[in-house]
């Protein structure tokens, strides 16, 4: 099943998607939902950020590839951060690139949505419970600005460098999943989750040992190697096999 948020003329709206048409919903997947009578063609909808997190907990160095481009050592735990909720944008929403910060990169990611509260779990085997979906997302981040702070909250945690979307798609295998990154057209990064050092499960449980994930709230499991810069004028892509494509122009 994939789960839409849409811009509707009453407001936001929620959908899941029904052949060529998005089907609207009453109420939202993370507290139950139900078909309304109102259908939207897909072509053309207007897509918002599938979720609206409290917060986005993202992972570091969690393939080795990324770690061994970024001449860093592999985390014996996981290495975690977080976003701010102002950060996350929709589809087709702008990435705005501060011109003083210097190089601002693209990290193509699988995103966790929580969809029941998860505070101190047993075992990773409970985590999966907690899990709603998967989304696509774009961990941009001002890398000049990560190496000289060393830690990372200004330079991932500009608005708009939280690219979300397009939808939250349910029923996969979170553990073998194709992760890819283009800009304009040209692929940079190619990983899968299979790759991944600390699997999805065990990053859920991981942070419900440090803080309490609320429904809704986003955990990004990592970026494969191939990161790089982001320029005025480029448009990058985030693909996430089973979820769909997220795309966002750079200004």
């Amino acid at each position: 099943m994939k789960y839409f948020r849409v811009e509707t003329p009453v407001g936001p709206a929620w959908a899941r998607e029904e052949g060529e048409q998005l089907r609207l919903l009453r109420g939202d997947p993370l507290t139950g939902a139900v078909d309304s009578e109102e259908r939207l063609p897909r072509a053309g909808a207007r897509l918002l950020a599938p979720v609206t997190p409290s917060k986005i907990v993202a992972v570091g160095r969690n393939y080795r590839d990324h770690a061994a481009e970024r001449n860093k050592p592999v985390p014996v735990e996981p290495l975690i951060f977080l976003k701010p909720s102002t950060a996350v944008i929709g589809p087709d929403q702008p990435i705005v690139r501060p011109s003083w910060a210097g190089r601002v990169d693209h990290e193509a990611e699988l995103g966790l949505v929580i969809g029941r509260t998860a505070r101190q779990l047993a075992s990773p085997e409970e985590a999966r419970e907690h899990i709603l979906g998967a989304v696509c997302v774009n961990d941009v981040t001002a890398r000049e600005l990560q190496d000289k702070d060393v830690q990372f909250t200004r330079a991932k945690g500009f608005d708009t460098f939280c690219p979300v979307g397009p939808c939250i798609a349910t029923g996969l295998d979170l553990g073998r999943l194709r992760v890819e990154g283009r800009v304009n057209g040209q692929v940079r990064q190619r990983g899968s989750t299979d790759r991944l050092i600390f699997p999805v499960e065990y990053l859920v449980w991981f942070v419900s040992r440090v803080m309490t994930l609320l429904p809704g709230d986003i955990i990004s499991t990592g970026t494969p190697a191939g990161v790089g810069s982001l320029q005025g004028g480029d448009v990058v892509e985030v693909e996430v096999e089973g979820v769909g494509v997220l795309r966002n122009p750079v200004v």
